[in-house]
């Protein structure tokens, strides 16, 4: 039996090159196939056709198709965030250069937890790493640096991890009642006190009521503030909360995982207004910056406060190695391998600029105001508020949170609309994430019909489960 053709050189581009045909062909089948934002049916429908696709998964004989039969197949029961209607979660539909990009580095694929497995792909994550935390932290002495992560969750723990070492071991966590659920997790898994969950009554954090908070609780303390709740894409109040903790001497993390792609932005950057007084932000470009996933980062302030990862590893990074000049990167991640995410980073942001992805936040942002302003405008809708980034919550007048449920799972099943859901003042609303910049008036206005005939269709008390 021959030898499977490798990825990478010398012959990985011809080797690759018909089978990105293949791939590409797969893909535009299995999208026709599903037909709609979603593959119809539900769970055990979708199920039931991926088992009959894929046959078997691990046969006697090798299956020459199998890349065909399995692209296909996921394809087809794939939930596709360039889709106009799927509008559910913070799930971008990627840029086609930045996956072009991902392709090569899965091609090359070093792998970042020591310098001569990537020494152009470390020298890379380094620069990019230093541009975007000059763009949280645009005054900041003496030097700021930022972290490569899976995402948000993997950047908070960090955050927590960074403070705890700071101080000497031991930290508690106050964050708003709206702060993202992998905070409390991370303390969990810190082996950190029950964090302090202060209330945010309009879903921001209350800076009177964290002002309170830190005036009754002792020892070292960190507070998480949120840049883009993602239950309803809110910004808590940054400068009066960075005022409460420096009175109170905490220190101060940011989730703008969200958020954190306003500040391409000319027109909303000022919503992030005091992203700087933080020690630490978490920022997420495969939200607001249409990357592949992962592509996480964590924003340091202070350059010191990461030597708090170090570790050596004399096969990785040995002490002589290191006094030689070679560069030492076990202290960049808690992660040993990662492949060089910062690929697809840096060549979006060089083929875009500043400008490209500022357009890209200005686009998705009118669109959210659009789509709020066609349900207020609407009489058989009820809009919860303004957006302040592109998630609308909105419901359907005078239904009850049973039927908005049921209205959801119903597009769900039919594989026509993906809405998100949240539940904010007491009530569940249907929520709309508006990530795709190609989306237009007449895919909001298709939304919005297709909500108001399922709502329709559905009586009281007698809703598919």
């Amino acid at each position: 039996m021959s030898t499977p053709p490798l990825a990478s050189a010398p012959e990985g581009p011809r080797a690759l090159r018909p089978l990105l045909d293949t791939v590409l062909e797969a893909l535009d089948d299995g999208a026709r196939a599903r037909g709609g934002p979603l593959p119809a049916g539900g769970p055990v429908a979708v199920a039931a056709r991926m088992r009959q696709a894929v046959g078997d998964i691990l046969p006697d004989r090798g299956d020459p198709h199998a890349l065909r039969t399995l692209v296909h197949a996921i394809a087809e029961g794939a939930a596709d965030p360039a889709h106009p209607l799927c509008a559910a979660h913070l799930h971008c539909p990627p840029l086609a250069v930045a996956t072009a990009a991902d392709l090569a580095a899965s091609a090359l694929n070093p792998s970042l937890d020591s310098w001569d497995q990537g020494p152009g792909p470390s020298e890379l994550e380094r620069s990019v790493a230093g541009v975007l935390a000059r763009e949280v932290y645009p005054a900041a002495p003496p030097n700021p640096d930022s972290l490569v992560t899976t995402g948000g969750t993997e950047a908070n723990q960090l955050a927590l991890l960074l403070a705890r070492e700071a101080n000497g071991g031991t930290v508690r966590l106050v964050c708003g009642a709206n702060a993202h659920h992998s905070l409390a997790r991370a303390a969990w898994l810190l082996g950190l006190p029950e964090p302090v969950v202060v209330r945010a009554p309009a879903g921001t954090l209350d800076p009177d009521a964290l002002d309170e908070a830190l005036s009754r609780l002792t020892g070292p303390l960190l507070v998480a503030a949120t840049a883009g709740t993602t239950d309803a894409g809110l910004i808590d109040p940054l400068p009066e909360i960075a005022a409460r903790c420096a009175a109170h001497g905490a220190r101060l993390h940011i989730d703008a995982a969200y958020g954190g792609g306003l500040l391409f932005s000319d027109r909303y950057r000022a919503r992030l207004t005091g992203l700087d007084a933080a020690d630490t932000v978490t920022l997420d470009l495969h939200k607001l910056g249409w990357q592949p996933v992962a592509a996480g980062l964590l924003a340091v302030k202070d350059l010191r406060d990461l030597t708090a990862l170090r570790h050596r590893a004399d096969y990785l990074n040995a002490a002589d190695d290191s006094e030689a000049g070679l560069p030492d990167l076990l202290g960049r991640s808690l992660r040993t391998t990662r492949r060089p995410d910062v690929l697809k980073l840096a060549v979006t942001l060089k083929t875009l600029g500043r400008t490209g992805l500022g357009a890209l936040v200005d686009q998705v942002c009118a669109r959210a105001r659009a789509f709020a302003g066609l349900v207020d405008e609407h009489p058989g809708f009820e809009l919860r508020a303004r957006p302040v980034i592109s998630t609308v919550l909105f419901r359907p007048a005078d239904a009850t949170d049973t039927t908005v449920a049921a209205v959801r799972r119903a597009l769900l099943t039919d594989g026509r609309a993906v809405l998100g859901r949240a539940r904010l003042d007491g009530r569940l609303w249907l929520k709309a994430t508006l990530l795709n910049p190609a989306t237009g008036p007449d895919d909001l206005a298709a939304l919005l019909r297709l909500v108001a005939a399922r709502r329709a269709t559905l009586v009281e008390g007698h809703t598919p489960r």
